[in-house]
């Protein structure tokens, strides 16, 4: 497992995939690891699917690197490459609905969940939290994971939505909105819930 890298601008990353355009391997490398975490919880969440994230991700990456020789820096290397994955995930999409996949076993739901760890810490709360996200209407999510999740600037999540930043900010405020009431909602269930001694 290679080390994590520091965290780093985006005109530091735009750099990057600009020398790795001119060939240069090193910036490669350094381009893709400082993207790689942050491209996996972007395709997880459109997706809706965690178990095709790698998959989605190496999509990405492929496609990117592909084309990183048209790449002018005219935008972040980050939203860049965050509208590639983007298409990775309509296309990947678009594939599965045209060729849907039959499964040998009935109860998948049940299958996924005794495939998942439990006992972390914390591990509860998570899954409700990923639960409530994954229920927002799609634009919202992409709203909220792009900006709240990942970080990024409401003029970038814009520009890898191709929408407004006007339209973002609405869909992330209604995210929120949505959110809050939904945990709101959940507190008397959980105030209800007797307490293990």
């Amino acid at each position: 497992m290679s080390p994590a890298l520091p965290a780093v601008t985006d005109e530091t990353v735009t750099a990057w995939a600009l020398a790795a355009a001119g060939g240069d391997r090193d910036a490669v490398d350094r381009f893709v690891r400082a993207l790689q975490r942050d491209v996996r919880r972007y395709v997880a969440y459109l997706a809706g699917d965690p178990q095709k994230a790698d998959d989605l991700t190496q999509d990405t990456f492929l496609r990117a690197l592909g084309s990183l020789h048209r790449f002018e820096g005219r935008s972040s290397a980050r939203t860049w490459l965050l509208t590639i994955a983007r298409r990775a995930v309509v296309d990947s999409m678009r594939h599965a609905s045209a060729r849907p996949r039959l499964t040998d076993t009935g109860d998948w739901q049940t299958a996924a969940e005794r495939s998942q760890p439990l006992g972390l810490p914390g591990f509860e709360e998570g899954v409700a939290l990923m639960d409530l996200v994954d229920s927002l209407p799609d634009d919202r999510r992409e709203a909220f994971v792009l900006t709240q999740m990942l970080g990024l600037p409401y003029a970038e999540a814009a520009a890898a939505s191709r929408c407004p930043v006007g339209t973002v900010r609405s869909r992330v405020a209604r995210a929120r909105l949505s959110l809050a009431g939904a945990l709101e909602a959940a507190e008397p269930v959980r105030k209800a819930e007797p307490v293990a001694a």
